[in-house]
């Protein structure tokens, strides 16, 4: 019965909308190591349901839910020059695919949401997989 009680609890629910993920990720952000997060500055998190076209045509996605997450901006090992009016660095997640990933792998929510947050961190600071999954076992 008590199995039956824990899958209960899932029949009122809906999946996390934006402000969900986006809280989710904040949480995940705050949990990065102190030096780390010093370093990434200004970089912005946000929430999309999907990449756009523009931006699923430059990739060559095959579907909207190959992308999970996506950095766009300069790298910090890249010159900056705010005189030519560059865009401030940001991080892109992607809802639906992130949902979606979860919901075909056995990990939670949360570690998925973490992951690519720090991969695509890691694409800021040009990091090597094995520096970000020293990152990431670190944030648990």
């Amino acid at each position: 019965m008590a199995i039956f009680d824990h899958q209960s609890d899932w029949k009122d629910r809906f999946s996390p909308g934006l402000a969900e993920i986006e809280q989710i990720a904040r949480e995940a952000y705050a949990h990065l190591p102190r030096e780390f997060r010093k370093l990434t500055g200004d970089v912005q998190i946000r929430i999309a349901e999907f990449p756009t076209e523009d931006v699923a045509d430059d990739l060559g996605l095959e579907t909207p839910f190959d992308l999970l997450g996506l950095f766009e901006g300069r790298g910090i090992a890249e010159l900056w020059n705010p005189a030519t009016g560059d865009q401030v660095n940001r991080i892109t997640l992607y809802r639906r695919a992130i949902l979606d990933y979860w919901a075909e792998n056995d990990e939670t929510l949360g570690d998925i949401v973490t992951h690519v947050l720090i991969h695509e961190l890691g694409h800021h600071f040009g990091l090597s997989d094995d520096d970000m999954a020293r990152i990431e076992a670190s944030a648990g």
